[in-house]
């Protein structure tokens, strides 16, 4: 019977040690650029000296008020499907990096997306219907969110 009990808790410890993956590309979400500054219309890299940590990720600031609003309540500013690019979480269930600069806050939420190459899937978000994609994005991100 203690063996039971024994694989029964590691199971239980197993499967909450499991963590979001997060896109780090320059080893930040959001490539380093400041999270809060989107919410004020803006895309703005941040500085080293402004850098805080929270789930497992690191993200930099461009000012000390930015820092701390984070702080304050880093759920409101922590980019939507671990900031991997939303069109391509909706449209293929992959994950996607994106272009920092090309952003979307709608309902209070930050959405980033994928900009080179003569694509812009903001644009196709936008053009092929956003409130059914953002549906089927928070689907998808269910099923890749733990995945590396």
């Amino acid at each position: 019977m203690k063996h039971v009990i024994y694989f029964f808790f590691l199971g239980i410890s197993i499967s909450f040690s499991q963590n979001i993956d997060y896109n780090l590309k320059k080893g930040f979400v959001a490539e380093g650029y400041d999270v809060v500054a989107y919410f004020k219309g803006e895309a703005v890299e941040g500085y080293k000296e402004f850098v805080t940590t929270h789930d497992g990720v690191k993200y930099k600031f461009s000012s000390q008020e930015n820092l701390d609003l984070f702080n304050n309540t880093p759920e409101k500013y922590t980019p939507q499907y671990g900031g991997y690019c939303a069109y391509a979480i909706a449209a293929k269930g992959k994950k996607v990096g994106v272009n920092p600069e090309t952003f979307l806050i709608k309902d209070d939420k930050l959405y980033l997306f994928y900009n080179a190459w003569g694509t812009n899937t903001l644009e196709l978000w936008n053009k092929e219907n956003p409130d059914k994609l953002k549906n089927t994005a928070d689907a998808e991100w269910l099923n890749v969110k733990f995945k590396k």
